[in-house]
């Protein structure tokens, strides 16, 4: 399995369904900044926490310019439900073959419980209006995750917008 796309790279364009069945695509938030996270499964504790902690920073997240999408593998159904119990008012789309997992080379071989899977491995990707992966953050810890994402938002903001000597 690849390594996820590394900072500078061009992030790949797609086309999934949200929770709703209707397609978003990234390119649609050029000229803004997305968070594109990736998560394994609705509804578990580790990505519960992760949803929830973007949750009560999503308006501190777009007020500084930025759009949260989340991505698993699971149904619009599955994300309709997950995101109504938590109160989630951002995207949730559905990955349901892996395809942008893969393209952003987060689907991969993991060990839980000392058992072997594949799956989506906890990444985010802090994309600019330009479509480039300014940070990416690997092996996510979901306790406090949406702060240091919100701090390194305003942190690049500053260093884009700032003159060139």
């Amino acid at each position: 399995m690849a390594e996820p796309l590394p900072e500078g790279a061009a992030a790949p364009d797609f086309s999934l369904p949200n929770s709703t069945g209707e397609a978003v695509s990234l390119k649609q938030f050029r000229g803004g900044w997305v968070v594109l996270y990736f998560y394994p499964k609705d509804g578990t504790p580790g990505c519960t926490k992760e949803g929830c902690s973007f949750r009560d920073t999503l308006a501190d997240l777009q007020g500084a310019g930025a759009t949260v999408l989340g991505v698993s593998r699971d149904s619009p159904e599955s994300h309709r439900a997950f995101a109504e119990r938590h109160g989630f008012s951002f995207g949730l789309l559905s990955d349901a073959d892996a395809e942008v997992s893969t393209a952003y080379g987060v689907y991969a071989e993991r060990i839980l419980y000392g058992r072997k899977s594949t799956g989506i491995a906890r990444t985010t990707f802090l994309i600019d209006g330009d479509g480039r992966v300014r940070k990416v953050w690997r092996r996510v810890k979901p306790e406090g995750h949406a702060e240091e994402v919100l701090a390194a938002l305003k942190a690049e903001k500053r260093q884009a917008e700032s003159p060139r000597s």
